[in-house]
C-alpha cells in the first residue's frame, strides 16, 4: 500500500510541477504523457533509494 501511495503523491505532484513549468514558459502546452513518463522515473528512483539507504541509527564513536 506504501507504493501505491508514494506512486499517487509523485504523480500528482510532478504532473502539478510540470503544468505549472509550461504555463510560465513562453507558448508553453502541457503535456501530461512527458510528466506521466516522469513521474514512474522519479518513482523507480525512489524506491531504488529506500531499499539501498541503510534504516539503522548510526553509532557514535
Amino acid at each position: 500500500m506504501r507504493y501505491f501511495w508514494t506512486f499517487f503523491w509523485v504523480f500528482v505532484l510532478v504532473q502539478m510541477l510540470s503544468y505549472v513549468v509550461s504555463s510560465m514558459t513562453e507558448g508553453g502546452v502541457f503535456n501530461f504523457q512527458s510528466g506521466a513518463i516522469v513521474s514512474v522515473g522519479i518513482f523507480i528512483l525512489i524506491v531504488i533509494a529506500t531499499a539501498v539507504l541503510p534504516n539503522d541509527p548510526v553509532e557514535k564513536h
